[in-house]
Formats: structure tokens, sequence, C-alpha cells
């Protein structure tokens, strides 16, 4: 081979135009090839449809076609085998680098693949793709971790604890109860996931630049092939629009935060001081210098992980912000916060199932810290209020009540009927029932509560939530 035809082997697809183009540097700046490879399988079942519409439309022959889909399936078996090299200084992105090898591998035919398509609307059509199946990876993920969550409040179901609010003791819960609260955040998550997936499921191929195209296509059939519901009935929109992206990045972001809140209580349970749950040691790590610690890591680093995944969120905002119609090279910077975002949360997602599940519950220290703080008060006013006093007026009993605690040093289930009475004189027997943790616990049986009746209700609704929402993608 002769030095310019290598030369012109090697020039971009796009170079007829140009007396020059972009070198060094400024090429490898301007490629997206380094993360944009990840779409591979998406680019080829992409390619895969496009070709197979062309020739039913009579676009390309029958024998071109079946010469670009087997020579595609023949790089995405190599690909998959580790066999392609993905180089930013041989080709600009993953469309370039598999249509190159493919005319490489298959001839002619191969460059007549790009019939009828605009890099634009194949960047897009790979991204929707790839977006629908992370948000159903996300959305059965976190169903797992509800199922977890599940699992555990089921088998601690009368583990007693102290609830809060300001970080100050308020009222005592079971352990379930409290657990039970981000099984419902989770299972909304699946809800965001879920719509991110939908808003991806429409197909932009066909759109080819901006405006469509002379050729008689048939959008409708290439996006059956691929799987997508719908059609994007306005071709500016379609190459432009990346919402969809938005969508699953805000849905990730909801998500890490809800990881977040969760993870920042099983911290603070596993210090020495709280000690309410104790990490497996297949989820906790050690000190390089301190042989007796035994850290949450996992937990503290899903905790850490959330400002990036916000990150990607601003991002992405930042990157639309601004843009005119239609496609402007601002838009490679879609991909990298998306893929960030879908494997921070998973990766997140995975780690704290793991976490829940095999994480020892202590629940005779929740129960020993149930008993501090006078959190039987309110049940205390309570109490007053079933003899006739009026609630603001039996708040001010209570509330000095706790403060003769705090001055004498003891518990509220620790005073005689006559300091009691000291207090109020309506203060009987039966006062000491109301303030047993048990029983404040137990009363509080509305919808919704932290009764034990309330709460084994709200796990068989969470069953119920979780069976129907099994398999609803896709």
């Amino acid at each position: 081979m002769g030095e310019n035809q290598a030369t012109q082997q090697s020039a971009p697809l796009w170079s007829g135009r140009f007396s020059d183009t972009p070198t060094g540097e400024l090429e490898l700046f301007g490629a997206s090839l380094g993360f944009d490879q990840r779409l591979w399988p998406q680019d080829i079942q992409g390619s895969i449809a496009h070709a197979t519409m062309l020739g039913r439309q009579g676009i390309l022959s029958a024998e071109d076609v079946d010469a670009i889909v087997g020579g595609l399936r023949g790089i995405a078996a190599d690909a998959a085998a580790g066999a392609i090299a993905f180089d930013p200084s041989v080709d600009e992105d993953v469309h370039m680098c598999v249509e190159r090898v493919l005319t490489e591998r298959i001839g002619e035919a191969g460059g007549r693949l790009h019939t009828a398509r605009s890099r634009n609307d194949q960047s897009v059509t790979d991204s929707r793709l790839f977006a629908k199946e992370q948000a159903a990876t996300l959305y059965e993920a976190a169903l797992d971790l509800c199922q977890a969550i599940l699992a555990v409040s089921r088998e601690q179901g009368d583990a007693v604890m102290p609830g809060y609010t300001h970080l100050q003791p308020a009222q005592p819960v079971l352990f379930s109860h409290h657990l039970m609260a981000y099984f419902w955040m989770f299972l909304r998550d699946t809800v965001r996931f879920k719509a991110a997936w939908e808003a991806a499921d429409a197909s932009p191929l066909g759109a080819a630049a901006l405006a469509g195209t002379t050729y008689p296509l048939d959008r409708r059939y290439s996006a059956d092939l691929l799987g997508f519901s719908h059609v994007i009935p306005n071709t500016m929109d379609a190459v432009s629009n990346r919402d969809f992206i938005i969508d699953l990045v805000y849905a990730c972001a909801v998500c890490q935060m809800h990881l977040s809140r969760l993870c920042e209580e099983l911290v603070d349970w596993s210090s020495a001081e709280v000690a309410f749950v104790e990490m497996d040691d297949s989820h906790a790590t050690g000190s390089s210098i301190m042989p007796q610690k035994k850290n949450p890591d996992f937990g503290e680093l899903v905790r850490g992980k959330t400002g990036r995944v916000y990150g990607d969120l601003v991002a992405i905002l930042t990157v639309m912000k601004g843009l005119p119609m239609t496609y402007d090279k601002d838009l490679q910077e879609d991909k990298e916060p998306m893929f960030d975002a879908v494997d921070t949360v998973t990766g997140s997602l995975h780690a704290l199932r793991g976490m829940v599940s095999t994480m020892t519950v202590k629940a005779d220290r929740m129960r020993e810290c149930a008993h501090e703080g006078y959190m039987a008060a309110t049940d205390l006013a309570d109490y007053l209020v079933g003899k006739g006093m009026p609630f603001r007026q039996a708040h001010g009993v209570a509330g000095r009540t706790v403060a003769y605690c705090v001055q004498a040093g003891v518990k509220l289930q620790e005073l005689t009927l006559d300091e009691l009475r000291a207090q109020c004189d309506l203060f009987d027997e039966d006062v000491f029932d109301w303030v047993d943790i048990d029983n404040v616990v137990a009363r509080r049986d509305t919808y919704g509560g932290t009764g034990h009746e309330a709460v084994a209700a709200q796990m068989d609704l969470a069953v119920e939530k979780l069976a129907a929402a099994r398999g609803a993608l896709g």
C-alpha cells in the first residue's frame, strides 16, 4: 500500500470537504471513542436494524444487507471477546470505529450502511437503547434492595428502638417501622426509573442529521426492530433531545440521596456509642494502623459518592441549558454523566443490599436506649387527657414531670406513684401501663403507625407492591 493510500484510508470518514484535519492533541480532544466505545453493543444493534430496514425498503440489495448484518455480528462477537481495538488515535467515535472495521472486513458494502443515516440520529439511538437497558437494571436493583429491607424488617418485627426528631430522642418505634420507611423511598425510586425508561423508549432513527431524508424509510419498522414503542414525530427534536438522559440521571440522583440517608444511619448505628447494628465482616474494613478497628467503609463510600451523582445531574443540565437547535458538539458531553451516574448508583444499590442483608441487629441494645430520653412523655400527657384534662394543660404537666426526672436522674418508668401525684393528682396505678415502652409502641396502631398490627399491615402491603412491580418493564 502506498503512502497516499494509507493517508487516505486513515482520514476521517467526513474529510472529503477538507484540505486539512485536526491532528495530535486536538484530534484526541475532539474524540469520544475513549468513553463511547462502551456503546458498541447498542451501535451494532442499531446498525443491524437500520440495514435491515434499508433492505426491506429496497434501498439496499439483499446481498449488501446479508454482508452488512453478518459483518456486524462478527464484530459484535469479537468486541465481546475483547478482540476489537478501540483507539482514539484511529477513530473519532464508536460509530466510525464500527463502520471502519466493517468496511475493512466486507468491502464496499460496508460503506453503504450509512445510507439515509447521520451520526446525529445514530448516536442518540445508541444512547436511548443504553438508557432503557440501564433504567431497567436500576429498577430491578432497587426492588432487590426493597426485598432485602422487607426481609430484615420481618425478621426483626418485635425490636423496639428510639425514634428521633432533630437527632433527639422523641418516641419509641419498632425497628421494622423505621427500616420500612426506606423501603418506600426505594420503591418510589423504581417509579422514577420506570419513568426514565419510558422517556427513553422512543426511536430517533431515521431523523438523519436534522431534517429527515429523501430515502423512503420506514421508521416504524426500524423502531419495532429495536424494541421502541413509538417513533419521535419531529426529526429536529429527535436529534437534539436529551431529556431522557436528564430523567435517568435525575432518578439516579434521588436514589443516591436515599441511599446516602440510609448509609448515614447505618454508619451511626454501627458506632460503639450507639451499637444498634454491626456490619458483617464481608461488608466492613479495618485500619492499617489500629488493629481493633472495624469500619463501615462501604456505607461511608456510598454516602460520599452522592456528590458525584449530583454533579452528573448538574453537568447534563448545564450542557443543555443554552443549546440552539439541533445538534451541537456540546452533546458529546451527554454520555459521561449518564455512564457515571448509572454505574455509581448500580454499585451503591448492590453494596447497600449486601450491608442490610448481612448486618447483625442488636435488639437488646435498641430496647435499652428506647427507655432513655423520656420518650413516653407524650403518652403521659395523653393519659391525663383521658382523665379529662385539656391536652395543652396535660402537656405542661408532662413537661414538668420530665424536668423532675432530669433533676432526680431517673427515668419516667422509675417514678413512684407518689412522685407522679406530686405533679398531678389525676395519676393512678394504671399510669404505669401508659409509660411502658412496649405499650407506647403498641398503642400507635393507626394506619401507617408504628404499632405491631399497623406495621404488619404495612409489610403485607409492601409484599403486594413488590409483586406488582416485578417485571413491569419491557
